[in-house]
């Protein structure tokens, strides 16, 4: 790894570090407000901002190459069914969740992807303030790493992960999830080195 690759490295650690700080900061005048229960159980949808970091799992599969990214998505989410299972543990509600998702390689030259990713989800309406989902789905991306063992630049991905939503206002949530990201070509290319990464991500949902 180049000095000049771990300068850029340190540098957007500390922005994701200062602006993840800051976005806390920020919310915290809006805690006060939440008293109010959330309209989650009535909400017909979301629109949500998350962002992060992810690394490459070397050794898992296929995969060979070491892959950091500063993540950017931009959410919205769709409820399809009312509250199911009332009174249960699973009492909850169908999401679909519509993704344009970012990813910038810090430890490639700035080099990154971009696309669109389509998410099946099922958030846990039984706890008022603190809720949980989990999520799973895929969709397209363009590479851009300059790695000639991925064999093409448009490329698929799958993943699903979990999270959880902390309501700070009746309307309005901050966020921390998890999620396993895979990329490959799906056999349309050789070579065919797929990415198996994990994804730690933060962000703010508004419902509405």
């Amino acid at each position: 790894m180049t000095g000049e690759n771990a300068a850029e490295r340190k540098v957007m650690t500390r922005l994701f570090s200062t602006g993840a700080f800051l976005m806390m900061i920020l919310m915290l005048p809006l805690y006060a407000a939440a008293a109010d229960p959330p309209i989650l159980p009535e909400a017909k949808g979301e629109y949500a901002f998350l962002t992060g970091y992810g690394i490459t799992h070397r050794g898992f599969g296929d995969t060979r190459t070491q892959v950091e990214t500063f993540d950017m998505i931009l959410r919205y989410g769709r409820f399809l069914s009312d509250e199911v299972g009332k009174g249960h543990w699973y009492q909850g509600r169908h999401e679909l969740l519509l993704e344009l998702p970012y990813h910038l390689a810090v430890d490639h030259g700035g080099r990154s992807m971009a696309g669109g990713y389509i998410l099946g989800s099922w958030k846990f309406t039984a706890p008022e303030q603190l809720v949980p989902y989990v999520f799973a789905g895929g969709g397209i991306l363009y590479v851009d790493l300059g790695l000639p063992t991925m064999g093409t630049r448009l490329d698929y991905s799958y993943q699903g992960g979990t999270g959880i939503q902390y309501f700070i206002r009746k309307d309005l949530a901050l966020m921390a999830e998890y999620r396993y990201h895979h990329i490959s070509n799906a056999g349309t290319a050789e070579p065919n080195e797929p990415l198996n990464s994990s994804k730690f991500l933060i962000g703010v949902s508004f419902f509405h």
